[in-house]
């Protein structure tokens, strides 16, 4: 483990102290060293009391956490240190915390401090103590036009900010914009940050800021066609991800909603929108420009930059000067509860003798799935095209859809083979060679769970059971219990 330790000490190192840089970033750009604003601190997990969980990803998991000394309330970002070295993630998450580290906007969450131990790194961010933006959506139903209108307008404002920085954020989403206990937006997660050839912001050298043009992060919903068409990113693809976001305050629902990603995909890609009637012209005038195809085309991408998107008719009346200081829709608590998240709120699974090893329990659902969300997949980062590349729709037969598709490892006694898993809505299920593009198995399917069961044993590995065979499976995107659910809901259909 020490061993380990090291290793990943070595990898993530970056010559700095606590005390702040002076002079502009991009002054410094090509330094290779780096003074941050955030100090890497001494701290254990033992200085924190931990509470609720805030939100669950593919290698880190954030919890609510009070320093106990000063009372503080921070939510803690805790990553896997294993994993992030196994899936070669170290270069993104040194780029989060050296962008985090030098945005300073009342309209994206601060970077205080980080540390780590033998298993985890931390970050430690303002705690948002109002939760997500997705939250209030649910709660209410859909929020009224002004209510919208004082959302984007705030994470118009942090965008620009972003933006005219040289960096893309590339997953904005109702579930990363979050809630100050007045009700202010933030914008969260920058864990799939994109800085541009000339950003103000210091990149230093092995930091992930020239990953391939085809490189697909995002969530589903909110992707835009062209990043399913493998065109390098632009500022074009966060004002995409706003549309959908205006569209699901005023709805209630993303606007290519379906039941799978693959479904989801091919509505983005045929621009397939369609407007309630209780939609404003204006509104959807908006909406409908932000859902330009062509991504120079939306507004705030433009020559004239954020001017024409800020002089929309929707946005009439919003004092931009002065935003923060203008009073906030009124927060739809969560049932039961008598404050955005109080001292009392408290998760038993906690235990600082869990943390980073792996074994913690994520959350006290019943059937032990990280989270509530997880079945929907609006947590779930994409990390690759795969799951949309037309190569799939050779094993398809007219009129049949995928429902569930991921690369994993089949797992042998000795060996372990990567392998393309497809279930269809036929339904079939079938795992395919992806480099000879082969089908190199397909499992009987049954509606009767004596002969066809799945079994989860960690969030990334699950059995799928027949009666005359046991195939192990590990997805590093740790979906285990959405295959579960998938195959379970097909059977149950």
């Amino acid at each position: 483990m020490l061993e380990m330790e090291k290793d990943f000490d070595s990898k993530l190192k970056i010559q700095g102290n606590s005390s702040s840089s002076n002079g502009n970033a991009g002054n410094v750009q090509r330094s290779k060293s780096f003074a941050f604003r955030a100090p890497q601190e001494n701290y254990t997990i033992q200085d924190f009391e931990l509470g609720k969980i805030y939100g669950v990803g593919s290698y880190s998991k954030v919890v609510r956490a009070k320093k106990k000394d000063t009372g503080t309330v921070y939510a803690l970002k805790i990553m896997d240190k294993k994993f992030i070295t196994k899936e070669n993630k170290t270069a993104y998450v040194k780029l989060e915390r050296i962008v985090l580290d030098q945005l300073d906007h009342p309209g994206i969450v601060r970077l205080y401090f980080t540390f780590q131990d033998s298993f985890s790194l931390y970050m430690a961010l303002e705690s948002c103590e109002g939760g997500e933006l997705f939250d209030q959506i649910t709660r209410k139903g859909r929020l009224s036009e002004d209510e919208a209108r004082f959302y984007a307008a705030e994470v118009v404002d942090a965008l620009e900010y972003i933006h005219n920085l040289g960096v893309i954020h590339r997953d904005i989403k109702p579930e990363n914009l979050l809630l100050t206990a007045e009700g202010h937006i933030k914008i969260a997660d920058f864990g799939s940050v994109k800085p541009m050839q000339d950003s103000q912001i210091t990149v230093l050298p092995n930091a992930a800021s020239d990953d391939k043009a085809c490189t697909f992060v995002g969530t589903a919903a909110y992707v835009p066609p062209e990043v399913l068409n493998s065109s390098p990113a632009t500022f074009g693809n966060d004002l995409w991800a706003l549309g959908c976001t205006l569209y699901q305050m005023l709805s209630g629902t993303s606007p290519f909603k379906d039941a799978s990603e693959w479904l989801i995909f091919q509505r983005i890609i045929a621009r397939e929108l369609r407007f309630p009637d209780y939609f404003s012209d204006e509104a959807r005038d908006l909406v409908d420009r932000l859902l330009d195809l062509d991504p120079s085309r939306r507004p705030g991408a433009g020559p004239d930059g954020y001017a024409i998107l800020k002089m929309h008719p929707f946005f009439k009346g919003v004092d931009w000067d002065n935003l923060r200081a203008q009073i906030p829709p009124k927060l739809a608590l969560e049932p039961c509860t008598q404050s955005p998240a109080g001292d009392d709120v408290h998760d038993s699974s906690w235990s600082p003798s869990h943390i980073g090893d792996g074994s913690a329990s994520l959350a006290r659902q019943p059937d032990g799935a990280a989270s509530s969300s997880e079945g929907t997949g609006h947590i779930t980062r994409l990390a690759s095209i795969d799951s949309f590349d037309s190569k799939w729709q050779q094993f398809l037969d007219p009129g049949e859809s995928v429902l569930m598709i991921s690369m994993v490892k089949k797992l042998q006694k000795l060996t372990s083979k990567k392998v393309q898993l497809i279930l269809t809505n036929k339904p079939k299920l079938i795992y395919v060679d992806p480099s000879k593009l082969i089908v190199k198995g397909n499992i009987i399917w049954s509606d009767n769970p004596n002969d066809l069961s799945i079994q989860v044993t960690t969030p990334s590995n699950f059995k799928i059971c027949t009666p005359k065979k046991v195939m192990s499976f590990e997805d590093a995107k740790q979906r285990a219990w959405q295959w579960k659910k998938a195959i379970e809901g097909l059977q149950n259909r």
